[in-house]
């Protein structure tokens, strides 16, 4: 029906969730501009994502990367706006948070904020697309915050080989493109050719930013009428030049680009084998489905799969496989395996099987029943989906909108729903020797590789690989006993939901003996027909020693590993389960549908409780462990930093090389020795929640007590309470400035990182109020300051910190112009300014900002894998306020301004003598000379240089725990 003369709302009845209650409608503006437009009275929280159909792929030749660099200034000013970086400091003081990225052929904005400004923030966000500002000196400086995203990507082997598949490709297409940008993209060479990158800018902007390019999704708590009023208010000034959309015709791969080998060296030590073929891409027949079909069977991991076959044969830890890096007019078909170091021997034989099993697949035709049962998974996925965060929501649909008719915007390509065997026919037939790109990467090819990719400098080697050669490997293949998967017994078809006489808000301490204590909180909130269980073994054997920890960790992949064939349909079905190893011993963590749940749990603790050695497996899981701590090196310089802050701060913890150190002389006898040792005294901490009953629960942990401790023969005795382990944390002397400073471990990597803590106090509802609402006012003037002004590096964040409820802030600064030192000053310098504008703020704005907190403390959990985690926290902290929020909302409303003074004066402020500081420096490879002149220089009287992480350790005291046994729980 025709809306005046403004917008028109287009009759089209969007499919969505059975469970859905929020209300959509589709409109189009005068303008040219869809929006859809979503109304959910129960959010807390609304959001916006405007998807703009241009993407690197229109980058001018000579200027890679214009579009990701636009995405980045329009975050700047605008006409209506004009200060610099409002837009985000609003989104930010306002309990919302907001960001883009640049895909090929998308570049996509979004944002959430609390529901009553939500009218504000739109209309900024409307100005991106009205009117922007892009200042010389802003575009001057935000060239380098772009190199420094670069940057940190330059030594990660994603980006590298990503690059490089585009690389070996048609130079003519875009997809071959260097599209992230760089000071040499930006910067010099336009400049060296006379150009201003500035007016590329604005002129990129007017030719692509039009509105018929544009999709906006609107989530909001009110009706659609009055988003409808407010999106014309708000968008209908956006220039409608009717561009026509970018089409990029043509394959990137020619002839020359397949039937070839590429042999790689990655940064982190590895092999890994990604099979790629050009396709004819999903979308274009999406209901049809054919490469889910083909991924769900190429991928499968159970009985009779080809990964099952290569994990059998000891070559291979993980296989991937479908469709990605798809447009409308292209896409490519992908399985990627990684090998083991005999698998890395078997180059041939893997390629052959791989080839085997699509041959089966040819042979066997399009499997109807498989089909049908793939759609049915599909079917339950999409009708009892959990609520996400709006702001997600948002930008998934958007992204939909510009491939999918209206009434599948919600829907995408996640429903196949019509068997069509000629499609998935011709979509095999694309999947063959003679179609395909084979990247091998591994480390061992030191010697064998002639070229370098320009843009990261990876090194690599191409040479032909016929198809008919991997034709002849096929002939002479092993004789594996490869099938198609059997019907999966984990697709849940009680989809009902329980009866919860209680209305139980909180968790509920439900059971309690020597061996377990049971947390119960059914679902009250989410109505949907899933549960949620965790059980903690406490083990004290577990933390005593480096290696006790590294052959937990052994211990719980081999349980994963035992598990594989049989629980990944579980998976598959939506049915997920995890055994991880903790600070105090490992955790079982079964999660989804709750019809089949219970038998997966049972399984899970038969295998744990029957748990044998398997050498071969032992010794594929420990080549596995050691090249991943080997790899730990390979992290980025902030990553480094947070790990040694955790070192110095968190008592008990052993640091990675001595793990690595140990694991070699670690064999499977070990293993059998220490498992029966390590579950010999244990204690259960439970939680079970979710659409299960009461009696349900408490059968599941009373199986789970009969199996460990009332056997004939117990695997396991309850603990003494002197066992009762527990995570303590250091406490800083008050007056002190800490530092400690480490060379960054990779000799490559050029960035240096700082993390600038601040210890402040254990947890107290009062100060932990005021610490967040000092970090919330704090967080994006800190953000402006230090990256937008000095760009001292793209990844700057102020943040709080958490350890085991000792609280505290720390602001993480990696930088490639600034050595942590100096990093440091400029940090000392930002919290200077920012006193002076914390004591100028007026009652409004700190009014303002207390209620975003409280708003932001009041918004309802999405899920229930978000509340648990939620409560899970409490459990494992030992703190159990499960009321937190309403407490902390307490006493946010009584707190004032003059208290949150007093609290930065008393806590955070520069030079005050009762402050505890820590400042962990990691020296990147441009920064080492100041490396040797920091540590030379004699310290401060003030400061306090920690030489040995363990020796200070040792010397401090620490915060007592809020964890007790399970005699001193805290009800």
């Amino acid at each position: 029906m025709a809306l005046g003369t403004v917008a028109e709302e287009v009759e089209v009845e969007i499919i969505k969730p059975r469970n859905d209650k929020r209300e959509y409608r589709r409109i189009v503006l005068q303008n040219n501009l869809q929006v859809l437009l979503i109304s959910d009275p129960e959010t807390d929280k609304c959001a916006a994502s405007m998807d703009v159909r241009v993407g690197s792929f229109s980058d001018p030749d000579g200027l890679e990367g214009l579009a990701h660099f636009l995405e980045h200034m329009l975050f700047y000013a605008s006409e209506k706006y004009p200060l610099e970086d409002s837009y985000s400091k609003y989104i930010t003081e306002h309990g919302g948070s907001t960001n883009a990225f640049t895909w090929s052929e998308h570049t996509n904005y979004f944002f959430d904020i609390n529901p009553d400004c939500f009218e504000e923030a739109l209309d900024r966000f409307a100005q991106f697309f009205i009117k922007p500002l892009m200042s010389a000196d802003a575009t001057t400086r935000e060239i380098k915050a772009v190199d420094s995203e670069n940057q940190k990507n330059l030594l990660s082997d994603a980006w590298r080989m990503n690059q490089l598949q585009k690389h070996i490709s048609a130079k003519d297409h875009p997809y071959h493109k260097f599209s992230t940008g760089n000071w040499d993209t930006l910067e010099v060479r336009p400049k060296a050719r006379g150009l201003d990158t500035r007016q590329e800018l604005l002129q990129f902007y007017d030719n692509n930013y039009s509105a018929n390019l544009m999709h906006l999704v609107i989530y909001a708590k009110d009706s659609l009428d009055i988003s409808q009023s407010l999106v014309q208010k708000k968008f209908q000034e956006i220039h409608n030049a009717n561009r026509s959309c970018a089409s990029f015709i043509g394959q990137p791969c020619t002839s020359e680009h397949l039937q070839i080998l590429v042999k790689a060296i990655p940064i982190k030590q590895g092999h890994k084998l990604s099979f790629i073929w050009p396709i004819t891409p999903g979308i274009q027949h999406y209901k049809e489905g054919a490469s889910r079909y083909l991924g769900h069977l190429i991928g499968h991991e159970g009985e009779g799969s080809l990964f099952y076959v290569l994990k059998k044969l000891g070559w291979a830890t993980s296989l991937f496989a479908g469709e990605s890096d798809w447009t409308y007019d292209f896409s490519f078909f992908k399985v990627v395996i990684d090998l083991t170091d005999a698998g890395q021997e078997h180059f041939e034989d893997i390629v052959a099987l791989l080839f085997k099993y699509v041959e089966l697949l040819q042979q066997s035709g399009p499997c109807e029943w498989i089909f049908n049962e793939l759609s049915a998974i599909c079917d339950t996925a999409f009708h009892y989906q959990d609520k996400i965060r709006p702001m997600n929501y948002v930008v998934n649909v958007a992204l939909n909108m510009q491939f999918y008719p209206p009434q599948d915007w919600l829907v995408g390509s996640s429903l196949p729903s019509k068997f069509t065997p000629g499609i998935i026919e011709k979509a095999l037939k694309e999947l063959t020797p003679y179609n395909v790109r084979i990247f091998w990467e591994s480390t061992k090819f030191g010697e064998l590789t002639d070229l370098t990719e320009p843009w990261y400098g990876t090194a690599y080697s191409v040479e032909k690989l016929t198809g008919s050669t991997i034709e002849q490997w096929m002939e002479r293949a092993l004789n594996e006993h490869l099938h198609l998967p059997a019907p999966n017994v984990f697709i849940p078809t009680d989809l009902s939901l329980k009866n919860v006489s209680e209305k139980m808000t909180l968790p509920q301490l439900l059971r309690k003996s020597p061996y377990s204590r049971l947390w119960y909180k059914p679902d009250t909130a989410f109505s949907t027909p899933k549960a949620y269980v965790k059980i903690d073994f406490s083990c004290p054997f577990i933390g005593s020693s480096p290696e006790s920890e590294v052959l937990t960790e052994i211990f719980t992949r081999l349980l994963m590993d035992y598990l594989n064939e049989y629980a990944y349909d579980a998976q598959v079905a939506g049915l997920y389960y995890g055994v991880n190893n903790t600070d105090y011993g490992f955790q079982v963590t079964v999660l989804g549908y709750n019809h089949k749940l219970k038998i997966l749990l049972e399984t899970v603790i038969e295998r744990i409780a029957s748990f044998e050695v398997k050498p071969d497996r032992f010794s594929v899981i420990k080549e596995l462990v050691t090249k991943e701590y080997q790899n730990l090196k390979f992290q980025q310089p902030y990553e480094q930093a947070m790990y040694y802050c955790t070192l110095i701060l968190q008592d008990q913890t052993w640091p990675w090389d001595d793990e690595l150190e140990v694991l070699p002389y670690l064999e499977a006898d070990n293993l059998v020795k220490f498992y029966p040792l390590m579950l010999s005294r244990t204690f259960l901490e439970c939680y079970v929640a979710g659409n299960v009953e009461r009696d349900e629960a408490e059968s599941m942990i009373q199986h789970i007590e009969d199996t460990f401790f009332k056997s004939p023969c117990p695997i396991s005795q309850t603990l003494f309470a002197s066992q009762h382990l527990t995570k303590r944390v250091v406490n800083l002397e008050r007056g002190i400035n800490y530092f400690y400073s480490a060379e960054g471990l990779n000799p490559s990597d050029e960035n240096s990182a700082l993390i600038h803590y601040i210890q402040v106090h254990q947890d107290d509802f009062k100060l932990n109020v005021k610490l967040q609402l000092f970090a919330l006012i704090a967080k994006q003037p800190a953000f402006h300051q230090l990256r937008s002004v000095e760009q001292l590096g793209y990844i700057t964040v102020l943040m709080k910190r958490n350890d085991f409820g000792v609280h505290g802030v720390q602001i993480i600064i990696q930088s490639n112009v600034k050595g942590p030192g100096q990093l440091d000053l400029r940090v000392e310098s930002f919290l200077k300014m920012f006193e002076t504008k914390l004591y100028e703020m007026s009652s409004e704005e700190f009014k303002s900002n207390v209620t975003a907190l409280i708003d932001m403390k009041l918004e309802k959990h999405k899920n229930l894998r978000e509340e648990s985690g939620f409560y899970l926290k409490e459990i494992s902290d030992g703190t159990l306020k499960f009321d937190r929020r309403e407490c902390e909302v307490a006493e946010l409303k009584q707190l004032t301004q003059k208290e949150l003074i007093d609290f930065f004066n008393e806590y955070i402020k520069v030079g005050i003598p009762q402050k505890k500081g820590l400042s962990v420096r990691v020296y990147g490879s441009a920064h080492s000379s100041e490396y040797k002149s920091d540590n030379s220089e004699t310290a401060e009287s003030n400061s306090v240089r920690i030489e040995d992480i363990f020796s200070f350790r040792r010397s401090r005291p620490l915060y007592g725990s809020f964890r007790g046994g399970s005699g001193h729980t805290k009800l």
